[in-house]
């Protein structure tokens, strides 16, 4: 048949337009799209070759073959496939509505036999080969045909369809590349492309090789004062070690574990793995692993090598946001479906229903295998905490679904832990005394600082454990924490505090009122004389030791987030605490004589400043004047030295 020479379709042209000026950002795919191309022709061929055996010779190797030629300056990529008729070539090429894939599956609906899985449209991923080439021949062979053809274009909106000869079935992509683009042909470039993108495919995708070689005898030493001679030899370039598609009972520990450094760039064994095959309404594999060491970046990279995604053993991604939440941005591995529609370019997920039960399904299964962990393996558990609880617990945050799966794994200090030790709330719950009706925490920068707080007073005398929260996220958390097992979460730092703990409780309340009543004039006078600086003054139920404390309101914002918010250069406006004074302390005592013996007193708002001051250091913050704090403390030691002179004299 001679020669034919058309035009391609209107809308297959503005395709090409859209393919080679804007669809990829990356040109390295095409090589990528047409090992997909090849992978699914061979597909298609064992396919068929099922009901027509001599269809493939018993002796034929199905693969694919990269040829780069720097003389000619084109690649090549050739399988033996199923390859195209003159017909199916024109239908691929010429127009999207028949794609070599869809058109396949198409003509199998009728049929009762089972159709495989193909990810590919070949009239779409080819076209990204006009991104590097000036000119592109296919040629094809159809298996079970003697004849062959060959499509040619240079993407100018025509193309020409002419007879050919091949020697055997299958498909050869013959790219002209362009000046800019010959790092093609480099041996380097297409094993890195290959190794990236392709390395799981199933069938091998080779490349001659050549190599430098001093002869040998025949016992293979080699022959001294020779030359080198270049030997050719064929190379497979990908692995086709998919481990996820194996069953688990077959994979060595060592393999999961060289496999994970493979994705995860890491150099250490993972914590745990997880491998499973779902089945039923969807479908997909999954190898995931929890990392034992946290990424010294983890807060601060933008870029991450987290969950990536293959669709039929060919990349598509390898940090596949929709697979993952962000609170899991840890975890790491492979998941693969055969199901998932993607758009042209393959470089972005289609918004799709399967892709969010995909998802469901896979946090489902991590929060399971944690669960497990800590159940079974707590030592393991405590490992995976310490490197990823600041990440894990944004989870309380966002993901309200699973709410309940995360309140049984999230952990704290405590007043009844050890340093670095760490108790759920299920626990701190079993030790509740019988009177306590909250959960108690208080934040700060570290246990250091918390420990010495004075807002701990009344709760290490009534022996009633405080979770501590040390991390920067733990506020943050809190606000969506807000109850456990039906009892509320509590800061002591914040509000009134129902001391129903208290032993002696009748005769504390009546304590407490006895003392408002003593020092309500007090108050005022306190009151009037920091009214710029806090909101209200109080008789404390909370101090036992401390003669004062800053306290907030029960929905402000605490003193420890406003210096979180301040070194993330955030805006956060000063707010006006409650200062809550200690009736019992020596100095309140004092400081109510010098009151009722002369209210004009100099010395008496000194003191009331030096309160005031005491508070903020006690909680970790700046005073306003420190000159004239040091002043007045060496003041007051003076003070005491004289008295303690005269008391001798």
């Amino acid at each position: 048949m001679a020669k034919n020479k058309k035009k391609f379709k209107t809308e297959v042209q503005e395709l090409l337009n859209l393919v080679i000026h804007s669809l990829y950002s990356n040109t390295d795919i095409f090589i990528r799209e047409l090992v997909s191309n090849g992978s699914d022709a061979i597909d298609k061929l064992r396919f068929e070759s099922l009901t027509k055996p001599d269809l493939i010779d018993k002796d034929t190797s199905l693969k694919i073959k990269i040829i780069p030629d720097k003389e000619s300056n084109t690649l090549t990529i050739s399988d033996n496939g199923i390859g195209m008729t003159r017909e199916e070539i024109e239908a691929n090429l010429g127009t999207i509505a028949h794609s070599g894939t869809r058109a396949f599956l198409d003509q199998l609906k009728e049929s009762a036999t089972e159709s495989p899985d193909f990810i590919g449209q070949f009239g779409v991923g080819f076209y990204a080969s006009f991104m590097v080439a000036d000119n592109v021949e296919v040629i094809s062979r159809k298996a079970g045909q003697a004849s062959a053809v060959k499509w040619e274009s240079t993407g100018d909106g025509s193309y020409s369809v002419d007879d050919a000869e091949k020697e055997s079935c299958g498909t050869d992509v013959i790219l002209s590349l362009k000046d800019d683009k010959k790092d093609y042909l480099e041996e380097w470039t297409i094993k890195k492309i290959i190794k990236l993108y392709s390395d799981f495919v199933e069938y091998p995708v080779v490349m001659d090789i050549s190599r430098e070689e001093t002869p040998t005898d025949k016992d293979g030493k080699e022959i001294k004062d020779t030359e080198k001679v270049t030997v050719i030899e064929e190379e497979t370039l990908n692995s086709m070690k998919a481990i996820w598609m194996r069953p688990k009972k077959d994979v060595k520990d060592d393999e999961y574990n060289e496999f994970y450094k493979h994705i995860s760039h890491d150099y250490t064994d993972p914590l745990t793995k997880i491998h499973y095959l779902a089945e039923g309404a969807i479908e997909f594999r999954a190898l995931l692993y929890l990392p034992s060491k946290a990424p010294y970046d983890q807060f601060t990279r933008d870029e991450r090598k987290g969950v990536h995604l293959y669709v039929k053993r060919i990349f598509i991604m390898d940090d596949c946001k929709e697979l993952m939440p962000e609170y899991l941005r840890f975890v790491k591995g492979v998941v693969e479906s055969n199901d998932l529609p993607l758009n042209v370019s393959r470089e972005i997920l289609q918004e799709d229903v399967l892709l969010k039960k995909i998802q469901k399904s896979l946090v489902t299964k991590v929060l399971s295998t944690l669960k497990d962990l800590k159940d079974k393996k707590l030592e393991d558990y405590l490992k995976f905490y310490k490197e990823f609880g600041p990440v894990f617990k944004e989870g309380m945050h966002f993901d309200f679904a699973n709410k309940e799966k995360l309140q049984e794994l999230i952990m704290f200090e405590s007043s009844k832990t050890n340093s670095g030790e760490l108790v759920p709330l299920k626990e701190y719950l079993n030790r509740m005394q019988s009177e306590q009706k909250e959960i108690y925490y208080i934040s700060g920068e570290n246990r250091d600082a918390i420990e010495h707080s004075p807002h701990l007073e009344v709760f290490k005398k009534n022996d009633v454990e405080v979770l501590f929260l040390t991390d920067p996220i733990d506020e943050w958390v809190t606000q969506s924490l807000t109850e456990y097992d039906g009892k509320k979460l509590k800061a002591i730092d914040r509000g009134d505090i129902d001391l129903d703990f208290v032993k002696d409780k009748e005769k504390s309340e009546k304590t407490a009122k006895s003392d408002d009543k003593k020092y309500k004039d007090l108050v005022g006078h306190i009151k009037s004389k920091l009214d710029e600086l806090v909101k209200d003054v109080k008789v404390s139920a909370r101090l036992t030791d401390s003669v004062s404390c800053l306290v907030n309101d029960e929905f402000g914002t605490s003193a420890h987030m406003e210096k979180i918010l301040k070194a993330m250069n955030q805006d956060a406006p000063p707010t006006k605490r409650i200062l809550e004074i200690n009736p019992k302390h020596p100095v309140i005592k004092v400081i109510l004589t010098m009151f009722k013996n002369d209210k004009k007193n100099k010395k008496l708002n000194d003191y009331i400043e030096l309160l005031y001051d005491q508070a903020l250091i006690t909680e970790g913050a700046p005073i306003k004047n420190p000159l004239k704090f040091n002043k007045l403390i060496s003041e007051l030691m003076v003070f005491e030295g004289k008295k303690l002179t005269e008391n001798k004299a």
